[in-house]
C-alpha cells in the first residue's frame, strides 16, 4: 500500500492507495480513482514521530491493515517543516523506507516556470501535477485552504505561476477577533444575498464575497490564457463551487492524486 500525506497549516489529509493496483477495482472517478480510504485530521505541529506512528497505526486498523506490514511506500507534501521532519523520522524508524517528499530535487515531471522554483509550495506542485494528469492544460486550480491558492498550468504541462490570497476561515477569524459585536457563524450558503440578520450578512459576505473574488481572479487568468479548465479542491471547495460561475470541476483528493503520481515517477 502507498500512504500519501498532505500536511497543511490547519489540516492534514491522509490517503491510501494500492501501490500497484487496478484503479477500477477500487472505484471512484477523477482524483478519487484508486483511493482505498482517506482521513482528515487537525495539523498538530508538536506531534512527534512516535505520536505520528501511533496515530497512523490506529487509522490503518480501521481498514484491517498494519503499518509495518502493509505500507510499502510513503509520499508527502507539507508546508510545515517541523511536521515534515517528524514524518521523515517516523517512516525511517517504523518502516525503514525513504519517503518521497515533494521538494527541490524530486522528479515531478512538470517544469516550474517561477522566478525561483524553490519558492513554490509542495501542495501547489502536487495539485498542478494531479490536475494536468486529469484534465490536461491550460488548467487553473483553485485550492481552498488556509490561503486560497490559484495555480496555472500551461497547455504543455508547465507550472506558470498563479496567485495567493487569504483563505475564508482565517479571514473570518481575523474579523471576529477585531469586531467585538460579531460572533463566529456556520459557513453555509444563506437564503439570500441580502442578509436579513447579522448571521446571514456574515454568511453572504463569506460565501458570495469570496466567490466574487474567485471568479474575478479566474476571469483575469482566462484573459491571458484564452481558455482553461478550472478545477477546485480543498476543504471549502464544496461551499464555493456551486455558486461560482467559473469553477467547472471539484476534486477533493487532487493533492493526494498528485502525490501518488510523483511517487510513481520517483519509483521508476
Amino acid at each position: 500500500m502507498l500512504l500519501t500525506v498532505d500536511v497543511g497549516n490547519t489540516q492534514t489529509v491522509l490517503g491510501l492507495y494500492e501501490l500497484d493496483g487496478d484503479d477500477s477495482a477500487v472505484g471512484g472517478e477523477g482524483a478519487a480513482a484508486g483511493l482505498v480510504d482517506h482521513w482528515r485530521l487537525s495539523t498538530v505541529h508538536e506531534r512527534t514521530a512516535d505520536e505520528h506512528a501511533v496515530l497512523v497505526r490506529d487509522l490503518l486498523r480501521t481498514v484491517d491493515l498494519r503499518l509495518e506490514d502493509d505500507i510499502e511506500g510513503v509520499a508527502v507534501c507539507s508546508g510545515v517543516p517541523r511536521v515534515t521532519a517528524n514524518l521523515r523520522d517516523m517512516v525511517d524508524r517504523y518502516l525503514g523506507l525513504e519517503p518521497v517528499v515533494i521538494a527541490p530535487g524530486v522528479r515531478t515531471g512538470m517544469p516550474i516556470l517561477y522566478d525561483n522554483p524553490k519558492e513554490v509550495g509542495a501542495d501547489r506542485i502536487a495539485n498542478a501535477v494531479g490536475a494536468y494528469d486529469l484534465y490536461g492544460g491550460p488548467t487553473v486550480v483553485v485550492d481552498f485552504g488556509t490561503g486560497n491558492n490559484f495555480d496555472v498550468i500551461s497547455a504543455d504541462g508547465e507550472f506558470l505561476g498563479g496567485a495567493i490570497a487569504p483563505g475564508i476561515e482565517i479571514s473570518l477569524d481575523a474579523l471576529f477577533g477585531r469586531a467585538a459585536a460579531l460572533r463566529a457563524v456556520e459557513l453555509v450558503e444563506p437564503r439570500s444575498v441580502i442578509g436579513k440578520s447579522t448571521v446571514e450578512s456574515l454568511q453572504s459576505g463569506a460565501v458570495y464575497g469570496f466567490t466574487g473574488m474567485i471568479d474575478g481572479m479566474v476571469h483575469r487568468f482566462l484573459a491571458e490564457l484564452g481558455s482553461a479548465t478550472v478545477v477546485a479542491t480543498g476543504g471549502l471547495a464544496h461551499l464555493i463551487a456551486p455558486v461560482s460561475s467559473t469553477i467547472e470541476r471539484v476534486e477533493p483528493f487532487l493533492t493526494l492524486h498528485g502525490l501518488r503520481l510523483v511517487h510513481e515517477r520517483n519509483r521508476r
